[in-house]
């Protein structure tokens, strides 16, 4: 179980029979959301509309900053692999393969090899 459910209320679900949709409504509005349980077992979680706008504008934010990172790194690889495409690449290639690696007991990668 999540730790934060720990400190959000609770509501039997024979509660939710008997108090009805307002009785639920009057304990989820202190936090906007509640656990409804089943023998002291969390079933779900009923979330206020301004809980559930609040989750999907962070879920939102994290997918378009998941999205421009995403891109960034695209755009890094697209430029490296447009140096392949150089009239001088195969040289370059057989230069490097040509020669032995001189590590120095170190070893080397990354960009700039």
């Amino acid at each position: 179980m999540i730790p934060e459910m720990d400190s959000l209320a609770r509501v039997p679900a024979s509660d939710v029979k008997k108090l009805g949709w307002r009785g639920v409504m009057r304990t989820l509005a202190p936090k906007g959301k509640v656990v409804v349980t089943n023998h002291d077992t969390p079933e779900a979680v009923i979330l206020s509309l301004q809980e559930y706008e609040r989750i999907v504008q962070v879920m939102n934010q994290v997918e378009s900053k998941a999205d421009a990172e995403l891109e960034a790194l695209r755009r890094r690889f697209d430029e490296r692999l447009a140096t392949l495409q150089g009239a001088d690449a195969g040289q370059r290639l057989r230069s490097v393969m040509g020669s032995p690696a001189q590590l120095h007991g170190k070893l080397k990668a990354g960009s700039g090899y």
